[in-house]
């Protein structure tokens, strides 16, 4: 597999700058296709993506109190749907964008996912309701479906199979850390406006779309055909907004209530029928879901491991904020400022992970990742109160999630791309990246539906519930990221077509 993916990575190689992708036949195939400036080049203008995808994840947690402050009567079980409507739409598009991207180009689908982040992030700064922000929202979790899709795939490319444990640290980093920064960058920006949470997108965007024009080279699966499932996403869209709506209307509603139980009983069986569809595809359709792919133990454990880390994690940001701002009075900037530690230690131990990974197995090091967070989560379950203690209450939590998040979300991202053959990479990693955000909405769903009212304003005693099940959810993740052991390639290559210059 080595040899093979350093021949596709020679072909892949490109100039820094080039107006035009080169032919295959016409590119040096030496060791100066990878000079470091270039690659570092292509890894920044992915890495800029895939970050602020990320982080429009998780940045309106901040801006809460002011959203709701400008949307007078807005409830949190209305304002958590600013943050479902993205992460939803996000997660279900993830894979067939994959298979898109598959078929029409990847540098293509990228680019394009680029421009439509860009555009919506622009219209939700420009909303003028809760219900106009979700539904702009929703036109953001496309383009960030579309871009994230194709991100890991565009770097495994690039890169010579000997450097890939840095592009999938760096990968990781990105888009973990910059999920974390949510907080404390929407504590700035949300001093000026919160408008300004989504503004900001639009220079970084812009400049990640034009070095990517420049830089990125196109390839793509010259023998598929066919297009993704329409229905096949449909069904898996519905079934995931279903069952959040469920689990968060829950409180309302009544756990035991008819509504309840038809929302979570129908995404349950919107989201089989999916899996049922994907399994039996018609001639023509790519199907939603790449069965094969999940059919392979490391892979499936690892996008598992991934859903279900993502609850726990989600669940840290939103309810960090909330505790912050609203148990311990804290100022929207003040509770910012107070979630950096965490994200800087998820940064450094993104890079540290993936080679601790490399030597001793992506499976174990992901599972002690997960048993950080559980220690986090225990922390703050015993010692955090009603009184504000920040360095001797909070900060060691934050410290240990933190260094948690840089040990799993590397050694997930690697486990997957190394089960992976080259024909099968954007479809993989969108998999996975589908996972991670299937685990975020159901982390939010989840915990609105622990706190209910008292997710705003509410005391220490309350958000124990949200600590425990963090703590909870953790420990089931590592458990799972155990049965990935030391993952190799194990789908075969002659499963997939070549991956060919477009």
């Amino acid at each position: 597999m080595v040899s093979r993916m350093k021949q596709l990575t020679e072909d892949f190689a490109v100039e820094p700058f080039a107006e035009e992708p080169v032919a295959p036949a016409e590119m040096a195939r030496d060791e100066q296709a990878y000079r470091p400036e270039v690659l570092g080049k292509v890894l920044a203008v992915v890495a800029a993506a895939v970050a602020l995808a990320s982080l429009d994840m998780f940045i309106v947690n901040i801006a809460f109190p002011a959203i709701e402050a400008d949307f007078a009567g807005s409830s949190i079980e209305s304002l958590s749907w600013v943050l479902n409507g993205y992460v939803i739409v996000f997660a279900a598009l993830l894979m067939p964008f994959g298979r898109l991207a598959d078929r029409v180009g990847r540098k293509r689908v990228f680019l394009i996912g680029v421009l439509i982040f860009c555009v919506a992030s622009g219209a939700c700064a420009a909303a003028w309701s809760v219900e106009s922000l979700v539904a702009f929202r929703v036109i953001q979790g496309i383009g960030a479906a579309m871009l994230m899709s194709t991100s890991l795939a565009l770097l495994l490319h690039a890169f010579p199979p000997e450097r890939w444990p840095v592009a999938i640290g760096v990968w990781a980093a990105a888009g973990g850390a910059a999920g974390a920064l949510g907080p404390p960058i929407g504590g700035l920006l949300v001093e000026i406006s919160w408008r300004w949470v989504f503004l900001v997108n639009l220079p970084l965007s812009l400049a990640a779309w034009y070095f990517g024009q420049k830089l990125l080279i196109e390839s793509k699966d010259r023998e598929e055909i066919r297009w993704p499932d329409p229905l096949g996403m449909v069904l898996l869209t519905l079934g995931i907004g279903v069952l959040c709506w469920g689990l968060v209307e829950a409180p309302e509603n009544g756990w035991g209530s008819a509504r309840t139980i038809v929302a979570l009983a129908g995404g349950v069986l919107m989201l089989v029928l999916t899996f049922l569809r994907s399994k039996r595809p018609a001639a023509r359709w790519i199907p939603t879901l790449d069965v094969e792919l999940l059919s392979v133990r490391p892979f499936a454990m690892a996008c598992l491991a991934a859903l279900v880390f993502m609850v726990a994690f989600a669940a840290i940001l939103l309810a960090g904020v909330l505790f912050l701002t609203g148990v311990w009075g804290y100022t929207v900037l003040e509770a910012g400022l107070a979630f950096f530690p965490g994200p800087a230690m998820a940064g450094l131990f993104s890079v540290i992970g993936s080679r601790i990974g490399a030597r001793f197995g992506s499976g174990p090091v992901a599972a002690t990742g997960c048993a950080f967070l559980v220690l986090g989560g225990a922390w703050w379950y015993f010692q955090m109160g009603e009184s504000p203690a920040y360095l001797t209450e909070n900060l060691p939590g934050q410290l240990l999630v933190g260094t948690g998040v840089g040990l799993v979300l590397p050694n997930v991202a690697a486990a997957v791309a190394s089960t992976l053959p080259p024909s099968a990479l954007a479809s993989g990693t969108a998999v996975l990246s589908a996972s991670r955000q299937v685990g975020a909405a159901l982390g939010v769903a989840i915990l609105i539906a622990l706190l209910g009212s008292a997710a705003i304003g509410g005391t220490a005693e309350d958000f124990d519930k949200a600590w425990l099940m963090i703590a909870v959810t953790a420990a089931i993740a590592g458990a799972i990221a155990l049965t990935i052991g030391r993952a190799g390639q194990t789908v075969p290559e002659g499963g997939g077509s070549e991956n060919t210059q477009g």
